[in-house]
């Protein structure tokens, strides 16, 4: 991200952010239709976040100002959801799908924690005039 606009690497940031969480996705899809999500109720922690940041985040691609603060807001959740995850899953299974899970979702977590620092730097960068005209947009959400 370098010699490009604020709004440049938001909208950069908007399309990373969509990448990683395309894999938090399926590590979502791989709990909640496996057979141990009877036994183990509790994984589904990790099932409702990662849709909750998942649509809420959806709603605002277009707004990458709107986007970047919605993740800030939504990532502490996610990844308060992960920490629990890692202890549940392995309560649920040891096999090697449930392990990699945990560890996709730590990266995931990791990645969008960095991505909403820097976009948080971004915004601190940006002209008042601009952070209000995206909160009069978030307003109407």
């Amino acid at each position: 991200m370098t010699d490009s606009s604020p709004i440049t690497d938001l909208l950069d940031i908007v399309h990373r952010c969509d990448e990683v969480l395309a894999h938090a996705w399926m590590v979502r899809t791989f709990i909640k239709h496996g057979e141990e999500i009877d036994d183990y109720p509790e994984l589904m922690g990790i099932v409702r976040s990662v849709f909750d940041i998942s649509r809420a985040l959806e709603t605002r691609q277009a707004d990458p100002i709107g986007y970047v603060r919605m993740l800030n807001k939504k990532v502490g959740k996610l990844r308060k959801a992960t920490e629990q995850f890692a202890v549940d899953a392995l309560k649920a299974s040891t096999h090697t799908n449930f392990q990699q899970a945990v560890k996709s979702m730590n990266v995931c977590v990791r990645e969008l924690l960095a991505l909403s620092a820097r976009g948080q730097e971004l915004l601190a960068a940006l002209p008042a005039t601009t952070l209000a005209s995206s909160n009069d947009e978030d307003d109407e959400t």
